[in-house]
């Protein structure tokens, strides 16, 4: 069992949330109940499945969690392109997001491994 709260992939997902929650205040008010809501829930579910997988007793269904998480990566990763097309955000904004992203999504695969060792 670990604890999420000393996983590296847990924190830099929690960074990734606030950041999520802070770009999104600055969208249209008709946004929020649609795009703005979806990064929200998105970004609050890669933390929230890390921190419920490490509360299973096997391995198999920590990685089930693991991937829920790396899904909702895949999710936002696709929901602040749409938000720069759709102009809600800028493109420095969007490619600091994807390098974020991009990056948490190799951790997470390298993690993913090292728990079905």
């Amino acid at each position: 069992m670990h604890n999420y709260k000393e996983l590296k992939i847990w924190q830099n997902a929690i960074d990734l949330s606030e950041k999520i929650y802070q770009i999104v205040a600055n969208f249209p008010s008709e946004e929020k109940f649609g795009l703005s809501s979806q990064l929200k829930r998105a970004s609050v579910s890669v933390a929230s499945n890390i921190a419920e997988g490490t509360s299973r007793s096997s391995d198999k269904e920590f990685n089930y969690f693991l991937s829920i998480s790396l899904g909702s990566l895949f999710e936002i990763e696709t929901q602040v392109t749409i938000a720069f097309r759709v102009g809600y955000i800028s493109k420095n904004e969007l490619e600091n997001l994807y390098s974020e992203i991009k990056q948490l999504i190799k951790m997470m695969m390298a993690f993913k491994k090292s728990v079905l060792v």
